[in-house]
């Protein structure tokens, strides 16, 4: 009998149970009627009475990326517009030039044009400004413009009328599009006899094949040990992540799991393929722009011990995105699930799915991460991105530097250097003397340089309190006599920062001479996560210890304490 009563007891509250859910369902499935109706309403009252022309699908994709931008930001409409560029961010692949063009003060100027392809065989050079393409005036245009004139199938003619400095009539450049796939390892070789280094800036198809092959050729040149950059890379698809990750890894081991609120999506993949090198020391440097597909990949090295990680702790994007047909050829990226690397965390840092009152976002508190074990029992945590084993914080760039980047000073000048120079010695050994360094200081002269130190921006908003407290005549001399040592100070610092700066115009010149390869070994010297990685590698005893339970590096590492191979 108590069984029996048991038996009806449980089975009415599964009724119950089911009911409820019914009801849950089915109002829920009214509200969306309910709102798609308003919607559609409303947006046919608009079209009929407001004052002027309704553009429908600028209105209606207004409305779309308002909603979706509510989620998060990377769950996104593509129309049937985008969708080429949304293929070229996700394979690589587009037809082309193979070149960056931007606009500028009016301008249409070339800033890159990449190595062995259309555009540098043609002779296009960077610090060209473009008057015209297929004798269309480039007056009006935008970088979009721009971007669909260059672009087209391969084997198609671009014609460009081009001005180039230190000549004086236009030259007409003829340039035939080709297949452009867009390198994920846009460089490798070593920075020592034995350390080798390569950088990966995406993950679109085929990342994995060119870590392999950049890797295998680095043990070819005598690498024993590996800097692998992960720098400000944003990402891309899993499977790469995945099959990266297989390359350092044992077959069989948990890569990365997926957990959404679609259970049958939910996957854990696994080390499918025989590893390429399980043993080779790796140190991977990170950046706070290291991201999604990235931090799988750093995330994954972290958890099983098999690399010292340096730099900065990564962005913190813990979110996997799937591509939805919609109709009339449009595509939904949604966010689909959050991925879970081999410790159990993730590294989700901003909560998208709770906001406050007023609309704005908060991160994971240290107080809410939980802490989880690597392989070896090494602490981590999650909620945060991938936190350095290593940190390595750069040194703060000066305002006067900021000043020449962004008005582009630096880019000009090397524009002119390349056209009075027909050649310079190996990017790894280039300097500029002082005498050359000085002639930029003299071009600068006429040059608008005006920008406000952190000092002057201080120094004005004491002032101003001052005179609002009444108190600014009580101490206005030595206000005055500060305000003279700042600007005195200000006048010297083309001198001051000339290291820094030297640098950085070393960089912009040795790349149009020998491309983007030219422009990262030029860093070598000087770059102080490159120079933390080689300490780390150089150094077997801590390297053991970092991937050992507490053995973390107790302090970051100042970029100015890392001692430079530049003389």
């Amino acid at each position: 009998m108590n069984v029996r009563k048991t038996t009806l007891g449980l089975a009415a509250g599964a009724a119950l149970l089911f009911s409820f859910k019914s009801a849950t369902d089915s109002e829920r499935y009214f509200e969306i009627a309910k709102n798609l109706d308003i919607f559609a309403t409303l947006f046919k009252e608009v079209n009929t009475y407001y004052v002027d022309d309704v553009a429908p699908s600028k209105v209606m994709k207004t409305g779309i990326d308002a909603m979706l931008k509510s989620l998060d930001p990377y769950t996104n409409y593509i129309p049937e517009d985008d969708i080429e560029d949304f293929r070229t961010m996700t394979t690589g692949q587009y037809g082309g030039i193979g070149a960056i063009v931007v606009k500028r003060a009016g301008k249409t100027i070339v800033q890159t044009a990449y190595e062995g392809f259309p555009a540098q065989k043609a002779g296009l050079l960077p610090g060209d400004e473009i008057l015209s393409i297929n004798g269309i005036s480039m007056d009006k245009k935008t970088n979009a413009d721009i971007s669909k004139l260059l672009k087209g199938q391969a084997n198609s003619t671009v014609k460009l009328m081009v001005t180039r400095y230190g000549q004086d009539a236009p030259v007409e450049i003829n340039i035939t599009r080709d297949k452009i796939q867009v390198d994920n390892v846009p460089y490798y070789g070593m920075l020592t006899s034995d350390i080798g280094y390569f950088q990966l800036s995406g993950f679109t198809v085929d990342a994995s094949r060119e870590v392999r092959t950049a890797v295998a050729k680095l043990k070819e040149q005598g690498a024993k040990k590996i800097v692998f950059d992960l720098r400000d890379n944003p990402g891309g698809l899993l499977n790469e992540a995945v099959n990266i990750s297989n390359l350092f890894v044992d077959k069989g081991l948990d890569i990365v799991s997926t957990k959404g609120k679609v259970t049958e999506w939910n996957k854990t993949y696994k080390a499918l393929d025989v590893p390429l090198d399980t043993q080779i020391p790796l140190a991977i440097i990170t950046s706070n722009r290291s991201a999604s597909a990235s931090e799988i990949v750093t995330g994954v090295m972290q958890d099983y011990d098999r690399a010292v990680v340096v730099g900065e702790r990564t962005f913190g994007k813990g979110l996997v995105q799937a591509t939805r047909p919609l109709s009339y050829n449009s595509q939904l990226k949604v966010t689909t699930a959050k991925y879970y690397i081999p410790s159990g965390r993730c590294i989700q840092e901003i909560d998208y799915t709770h906001r406050a009152d007023d609309g704005t976002l908060g991160k994971v508190p240290d107080s809410l991460r939980t802490a989880f074990k690597t392989h070896a029992g090494r602490v981590v945590y999650d909620g945060g991105g991938v936190a350095p084993d290593v940190e390595v914080k750069d040194n703060e760039v000066a305002a006067i530097t900021r000043v020449l980047i962004q008005k582009n000073y630096l880019f000009d000048y090397a524009t002119r250097y390349r056209a009075e120079h027909q050649s310079i010695p190996p990017s790894r050994e280039f300097q500029l003397s002082d005498a050359e360094y000085q002639k930029f200081v003299q071009w600068l002269q006429n040059k608008d340089i005006n920008y406000s130190t952190p000092a002057e921006k201080a120094l004005t908003s004491l002032i101003t309190q001052t005179k609002d407290e009444k108190h600014y005549d009580d101490v206005k001399a030595e206000l005055e006599s500060i305000r003279k040592k700042v600007t005195v100070n200000k006048a010297n610092d083309l001198t001051r920062f000339k290291p820094e700066i030297r640098e950085l115009l070393e960089q912009e010149i040795v790349s149009r001479y020998y491309f983007q390869k030219g422009s990262v070994e030029a860093t070598f010297d000087d770059d102080p996560n490159i120079l933390a990685a080689i300490q780390v590698l150089n150094d077997q005893p801590r390297y053991n210890s970092l991937l050992k339970p507490g053995g973390k590096s107790a302090s970051a590492m100042k970029g100015s304490g890392v001692p430079s191979n530049k003389q």
